[in-house]
């Protein structure tokens, strides 16, 4: 009777320290380009779990719906998410850029083709809305420990491709688009999860 009322005890430690809490699959963007389809990108909370929570919030509140890609660096990367669409604009705050050089040591992901990051400017904590995905494997010697990749491409990266190989830049050196590129709407599905993002 003792051990069974030692198991029982024990059960009930288990429940209360969370170990049957429930483990969400990883988000699942969508994101519709105008004139050329649509992408799929899986994020990954486990590297970077507030740089996530900010896309997805942003998303769901439309942030990016009607925004743009303004930047293509052939063989690096194509960014977007300025709503004033040439690189200086944000949503109205910033986060904390998680990466090993800002002292977050928790995201090690490598920033190979089809990896979205986080774009900011010199200070490291400046990342808001605006964010890149990888062209070229390349770009990790450039990219890794400075700046806070959180997903993956997992469908469409042909699209990107495609992308960089037909769309013209002004200017090689910034990479400004001679047209910029309209993301018609992104929506997420969270798997059920909730996702909170502590801001600047």
């Amino acid at each position: 009777m003792k051990k069974i009322k030692y198991l029982i005890v024990i059960v009930l430690l288990l429940i209360a320290s969370g170990c049957t809490s429930k483990k969400y699959d990883n988000p699942i963007v969508t994101m519709e380009i105008e004139e050329y389809g649509t992408i799929e990108i899986e994020l990954y909370p486990e590297y970077a779990p507030n740089t996530v929570a900010n896309f997805v919030n942003l998303i769901e509140s439309g942030f990016y719906d009607g925004n743009n890609f303004h930047r293509l660096a052939k063989d690096f990367v194509l960014q977007g998410g300025d709503p004033n669409g040439n690189g200086t604009g944000g949503p109205g705050y910033s986060i904390k850029g998680e990466f090993s050089k800002n002292g977050y040591t928790k995201n090690t992901l490598s920033h190979d083709v089809g990896i979205i990051s986080m774009a900011r400017s010199q200070d490291m904590d400046s990342a808001g809305s605006q964010f890149f995905i990888v062209l070229s494997a390349s770009a990790k010697y450039a990219l890794d420990d400075k700046y806070a990749g959180f997903g993956k491409v997992t469908k469409g990266m042909e699209i990107l491709k495609e992308i960089e190989r037909t769309e013209e830049v002004t200017d090689d050196i910034s990479g400004k688009l001679k047209e910029n590129i309209t993301i018609k709407k992104v929506t997420v599905d969270t798997k059920g999860a909730t996702y909170k993002v502590t801001k600047n």
